[in-house]
């Protein structure tokens, strides 16, 4: 019986492409025995669109529909194999597989199902491959020696996984052919537990490598790192001494300042898909549920005594860097506040000078202004002289003597009071336009 539909409000644009997320890469169902080979294919975004054609002439090749546009995962079956595609952010994955074994181990792979010229032409970088046999469930556990002819001689890692469901062996080694070995012994997988455990070993593999791309990186940058720290170190001495170049010593933190966030800014991202990688790796093996193996060591132990140390160098890096910046930081901060207090300090000595310029400005003006009354006194009083004896001339009873001598006091309290009612109207004309200024 069919439910009957819900009324419901409308669906969020993103709802139906988030809920099939969890289906965007579905387990592969496999059944023993079966040879697989994998490569993993670093792409820029630029050969996304040749990557695409290049899996749809294969697909023609062999008479298959192409995979859609938008694909992220896609598989077909052509011909002797059958072909797992994934984009991925930085790189895609190619899986082929075929059903049965060779006549001796990786004799005969599932790659050699593939066109040569094909393979040799995917567009990007080949960064990690490898192939895997899965024997047929009931097949006794050779001896380790024999083991380890599979891997030519190399020092093999092997243990129980999936709960004893089947056991793994590898070298995590590349052999001639450029691939890695994958050996599986059937125990009891279900075919989605032989799809996963398989694609779990692969991944390992790949996650492994991506991971370890930020180490040439740690590496490179590390002597710098171990530079600027003894730099701002220098710096600091100095600074603590105040030897006085305040200015020479923020310039040179500010071009220290400037390389380390250069150095964080090309190794940012490589660091934290690092991080992202190695937590898949360390995922995919708890996944695995490995169980010890008389005499061998587990995938899990190799890891954590070669793969962990490396992925810990770049997470030391990594601190580092961010640790100076937070340093350079708190330095530049620190001198930046002290060069300001010495720009406060010669504004305040600045102010000074101009405020004592302007009282000597004041007094030598009150001076001038001085010799300014005298001066039009003298002048008025000369006037008044010349006024009083024209006046006796015209037979007026004035005494021209005695005229500009009266005449000093009263021509001198009008002068200082002209020429202070003048500075007054001065005065107050600059307050009115001081708050407009």
């Amino acid at each position: 019986m069919v439910a009957q539909p819900n009324p419901l409000p409308a669906d969020h644009a993103l709802r139906a492409e988030l809920a099939n997320e969890v289906h965007a890469r579905p387990q592969e169902a496999l059944v023993a025995p079966l040879r697989a080979s994998s490569i993993a294919i670093l792409v820029d975004a630029a050969d996304r669109a040749r990557e695409h054609a290049h899996v749809a002439r294969l697909c023609e090749a062999h008479g298959a529909a192409p995979p859609p546009e938008e694909a992220i995962h896609f598989t077909a079956a052509l011909g002797a194999f059958r072909l797992r595609w994934e984009r991925h952010t930085e790189f895609s994955s190619y899986t082929f597989y075929r059903d049965g074994l060779g006549p001796a181990r990786f004799a005969v792979t599932a790659a050699s199902s593939v066109p040569p010229d094909w393979l040799a032409a995917i567009p990007g970088l080949t960064l990690a491959a490898a192939h895997a046999e899965m024997l047929e469930r009931g097949t006794p556990m050779p001896p380790a020696r024999e083991i380890a002819a599979a891997f030519e001689g190399n020092y093999v890692l092997g243990s129980d996984v999936g709960g004893g469901a089947a056991a793994a062996f590898t070298d995590f080694r590349i052999h001639g052919d450029g691939f890695g070995r994958f050996l599986l012994f059937d125990r009891s997988l279900s075919r989605f537990q032989a799809g996963r455990t398989l694609q779990r070993l692969f991944e390992i593999d790949v996650y492994r490598m991506m991971a370890l791309l930020a180490l040439p990186v740690a590496r490179e940058a590390a002597p710098k790192l171990a530079r600027m720290e003894r730099a701002l170190a220098a710096l600091a001495a100095d600074l603590a001494r105040d030897s006085g170049q305040d200015e020479m010593l923020l310039d040179q933190l500010t071009r220290l300042s400037a390389g380390v966030e250069s150095e964080i800014a090309a190794s940012r991202y490589r660091f934290g898909a690092a991080r992202a990688y190695s937590e898949l790796v360390e995922a995919r093996l708890a996944e695995l549920r490995e169980a010890r193996l008389p005499g061998t060591q587990m995938l899990g132990e190799f890891m954590a005594r070669r793969f962990t140390p490396a992925m810990r160098t770049c997470e030391s890096v990594s601190r580092r860097l961010l640790e100076l910046s937070e340093r350079v930081a708190r330095a530049n901060s620190l001198l930046a506040a002290r060069v300001d207090v010495a720009h406060e300090r010669q504004n305040q000595q600045l102010l000074a000078s101009m405020d004592r310029r302007a009282r000597l400005q004041l007094r030598l003006q009150e001076t001038v202004e001085a010799f300014s009354v005298a001066a039009i006194t003298y002048y008025l009083v000369g006037l008044v002289g010349y006024a009083a004896k024209a006046l006796k001339a015209a037979g007026l009873p004035i005494d021209p003597e005695i005229t500009p001598g009266i005449a000093i006091t009263i021509v001198a309290v009008i002068a200082a009071l002209g020429v202070r009612h003048v500075r007054r109207t001065i005065r107050e004309a600059d307050i009115e336009r001081a708050p407009l200024d």
